[in-house]
């Protein structure tokens, strides 16, 4: 296990040149993603979200908070005939770790810099699916580096700000698919209905089996009409 961590280090330095703190990690088959040890470090959580999520040959995908990006480019690897990938994140330091983690596996995306907010409207009315592992909390950051807390906290964005850009840059008929804690759950269903995005599949997440849910998925449509899958409570060993 030592043998292969060092060689996954040589390999990624050969690669691509590694900043203080970071190291690669194997997320997917042959691939790896640049990590920060100094930073927020992605869960399990973001990896069920791109297996909830369901593609179509051609979609234009978006990826939300998307940290070091494990989101969007897991999904590209379960996805490959995808047109393209966009991913929108606010701290440059990730940003960055993101589009060196695209040069080192191939990876043809576009990472912007920017706070959800105020993304340019360029991107109205363009995207078929959005990707988006939020931060969950609403408070309680004050003993956290604020570089991890953001990415944890609402404090720089909030569901229901998260919910109207998503509603703003899909096209109609396209896809929001949001992870979200269970006990939050209302919220985001009545978010995504008042804002004209129909939830159209829901799968709760668990620790365990017969556990309660701790994680809930989401995928809505921009004008989609009423009717609601619910899947499966999905086992997570690796979660809370």
């Amino acid at each position: 296990m030592q043998k292969g961590g060092l060689y996954t280090r040589f390999f990624c330095a050969v690669k691509v040149m590694l900043k203080k703190d970071e190291v690669c990690e194997p997320f997917y088959k042959d691939k790896l993603i640049i990590q920060n040890t100094k930073l927020y470090r992605f869960t399990s959580d973001s990896i069920l979200l791109s297996r909830f999520a369901r593609a179509k040959v051609g979609d234009n995908v978006a990826d939300f908070c998307s940290g070091s990006g494990v989101v969007g480019f897991h999904f590209l690897c379960l996805n490959p005939a995808i047109s393209s990938l966009t991913l929108f994140e606010m701290q440059e330091e990730l940003a960055d770790i993101s589009r060196r983690t695209a040069e080192l596996n191939g990876f043809e995306c576009k990472v912007v810099t920017v706070k959800l907010q105020d993304i340019g409207r360029e991107y109205d009315d363009k995207f078929s699916i959005i990707l988006c592992n939020p931060p969950y909390e609403k408070s309680g950051f004050e003993n956290e580096v604020y570089e991890k807390a953001v990415c944890r906290k609402e404090i720089t964005i909030t569901l229901p700000e998260i919910v109207e850009v998503a509603f703003r840059k899909l096209k109609f008929g396209g896809r929001a698919c949001i992870l979200q804690r269970a006990d939050r759950a209302a919220e985001l269903i009545y978010l995504l209905k008042k804002r004209g995005m129909e939830p159209k599949r829901l799968a709760f997440v668990a620790g365990t089996a017969g556990a309660k849910p701790y994680l809930v998925m989401v995928e809505a449509v921009k004008g989609g009409k009423e009717g609601v899958e619910v899947l499966p409570v999905i086992i997570n060993s690796k979660g809370e």
